[in-house]
C-alpha cells in the first residue's frame, strides 16, 4: 500500500509557516479558485457529460453555479468570520474579557463522491481554505474525467504542499486513512462512513460525515397538489435521483393520492419526456436499481437500457414497508409511493428508518408543520419544496445520527474546518483574593459569590 506520509509532512511543515492563516493569503486562494473554475467551466461541463451524461443545464445549475456562488459568498464574508468573537463574561470573572478564536486544524483530508463529483469536492475545499488549512482531496474514481479535470485545475493554481488532489480507487482512500490528519471530511455511503470513522479513531481525528438515508416526502390532503407535483418531480429526478437529499419515497394522504399521482405524471412528462437523462454511474448500481422495479406496481416509467445505463423516471405504487426497496436509500430515479390517513401512523413508519438526511412536507397547515418538525429527527429539509434548502448558504447542511455528523455550507463550512479556541484575558490591575484556599473564610465567601 502506497504511503503518503512525505506529502502530509510537507503540508504540515508549510502549515507551520503560518502563511495559510493570513487573511490575504486565504482570500487570494479563494479568488484563484474562483477564476480557475470559470476558466475550466467548459472542461467540467464536458467531463460531467462524459462521466454521467449530465446536460449543460444540469452541470452548471447543480455543480458549477453552486460553487461559484459559494465562493462569492465566502469571499465577501471571510474578514468578519475570522475575527475573534468576543463573548459575555460572568460577574464572577470581573476584570476579564472572553473570546473565541477560530483556529485551523492544519492538514485536512477531503474524500468526495461520484454523484456530484465537482461540487462535492470543491464545496468542502472552500471551507478548508477559508479556515486556513492545507488540504488533500481524494475524488471519486467512478467519475474519472471530472476527477482528472479537477486535479489538473488544482495542480495549476496551488502548490502540492498546500492543496493537492490524489486520484485512485478504494485502496488509495485506505492508504490515506492510515495517515494522521487534523480533520477528515467525508461524503458518501453509510458503510464507508463507518470505515472512515473507525480509521479516524486511531488518531482521534475529528470527522465530518455527510451520508444519506431514506428521505421522506409527505403530501398532506391540504397541500397545493399541482405545485407539489412539479417541485417533487424536479427534486427527485434531477441527476437521475442520484442525490443524497432527493425525496426517497412519497407518503401521500389517501384522500388525495389518485389526484396527486395524475398531476405527478403530468409534471414528469412535461419536464423529462424527450430529454436525455443523467445516466446511472455504473452497471452495479444499474442492476441494483432495476431489481427494485420488480416490486409493487409500475404507475409510470419502468423502461431501462443497460447498455446506456439509463432508467426513465419511474413511480411505483402498491409498495409496503416490507418490500426490499424500502430497506435502504434508493439513490436512483425510482419513486415508491406509500399512503396514510393518520399522522401517527405516518410518524411511526418514518421512524422505522431513523434520522433521514432530509424531510419534505407539503401542507398549508402550520399545526401539522410544527407537529412533524417536532416529532421526526432529520438533517434538514423544506416545507412545500424539495432540496432547495441545500443552496442557501445561511442554512447549515448536514445529517444527524445515521445520516451524518457535522454540517457545512456558508459560514458553517468555515466553522466545520475550524477549532473553536476559548481564551480568557484577565486583568492584572486587581485580584479577587477569596478564590485562594489560604484566605480566611474563603469557602463561605466563595459560596456567597458563586
Amino acid at each position: 500500500m502506497e504511503s503518503y506520509r512525505s506529502l502530509i509532512t510537507n503540508q504540515r511543515e508549510f502549515f507551520r509557516t503560518n502563511q495559510t492563516k493570513e487573511i490575504a493569503f486565504r482570500l487570494n486562494a479563494l479568488k484563484k479558485l474562483r477564476s480557475a473554475v470559470k476558466l475550466y467551466e467548459k472542461d467540467f461541463i464536458t467531463a460531467l457529460n462524459d462521466d454521467l451524461n449530465k446536460s449543460e443545464f444540469e452541470a452548471y445549475s447543480t455543480e458549477i453555479g453552486i460553487i461559484l456562488e459559494e465562493l462569492r459568498f465566502t469571499i465577501s464574508k471571510l474578514r468578519s468570520w475570522v475575527k475573534p468573537e468576543r463573548v459575555k463574561t460572568p460577574i464572577t470573572h470581573i476584570g476579564s474579557t472572553s473570546y473565541v478564536y477560530s483556529e485551523p486544524y492544519g492538514t485536512t483530508l477531503i474524500i468526495s463522491p461520484w454523484n456530484y463529483p465537482f461540487q462535492l469536492a470543491a464545496a468542502p475545499l472552500i471551507g478548508a481554505i477559508s479556515a486556513g488549512n492545507c488540504a488533500i482531496i481524494k475524488p471519486s474514481e467512478l467519475t474519472p474525467q471530472t476527477s482528472q479535470v479537477f486535479a489538473k485545475m488544482i495542480q495549476e493554481i496551488f502548490p502540492e504542499n498546500y492543496i493537492t488532489v490524489i486520484q485512485g480507487g478504494a485502496e488509495t482512500s485506505q492508504a490515506l486513512l492510515q495517515e494522521e490528519f487534523g480533520k477528515i471530511f467525508f461524503t458518501g455511503s453509510v458503510p464507508v462512513g463507518k470505515t472512515v470513522m473507525e480509521a479516524a479513531a486511531q488518531h482521534l481525528t475529528p470527522v465530518t460525515l455527510e451520508l444519506g438515508g431514506k428521505s421522506p416526502c409527505i403530501i398532506h390532503e391540504d397541500a397545493n397538489l399541482k405545485l407539489a407535483a412539479k417541485r417533487i418531480a424536479w427534486g427527485k429526478f434531477t441527476n437521475a435521483g442520484q442525490t443524497c437529499i432527493a425525496p426517497d419515497y412519497l407518503y401521500i394522504h389517501k384522500r388525495v393520492k389518485d389526484h396527486f399521482l395524475a398531476l405527478l405524471r403530468e409534471a414528469i412528462q412535461e419536464m423529462y419526456e424527450g430529454h436525455s437523462m443523467t445516466r446511472i454511474v455504473n452497471e452495479k448500481h444499474f442492476d441494483r436499481l432495476t431489481s427494485f422495479m420488480e416490486q409493487g406496481d409500475i404507475f409510470l416509467g419502468g423502461k431501462s437500457n443497460r447498455e446506456m445505463l439509463s432508467i426513465e423516471p419511474t413511480v411505483l405504487t402498491s409498495v409496503t414497508w416490507d418490500d426490499r426497496i424500502m430497506a435502504d436509500e434508493i439513490f436512483g430515479p425510482i419513486l415508491p409511493v406509500l399512503e396514510y390517513t393518520a399522522l401517527d401512523d405516518l410518524i411511526v413508519g418514518i421512524r422505522n428508518h431513523p434520522n433521514p438526511l432530509a424531510l419534505y412536507l407539503f401542507t398549508s397547515s402550520t399545526r401539522i408543520q410544527n407537529e412533524l418538525l417536532e416529532s421526526i429527527s432529520f438533517g434538514g429539509g423544506c416545507i412545500n419544496d424539495t432540496i432547495y434548502h441545500f443552496a442557501n448558504p445561511h442554512l447549515p447542511f448536514g445529517g444527524v445520527g445515521t445520516s451524518g455528523i457535522g454540517a457545512y455550507h456558508g459560514k458553517s463550512s468555515f466553522d466545520v474546518f475550524s477549532h473553536k479556541k476559548s481564551v480568557l484575558k484577565q486583568t492584572t490591575l486587581f485580584d479577587i483574593p477569596f478564590r485562594y484556599p489560604h484566605v480566611k473564610n474563603a469557602l463561605s465567601k466563595i459560596k456567597l459569590f458563586l
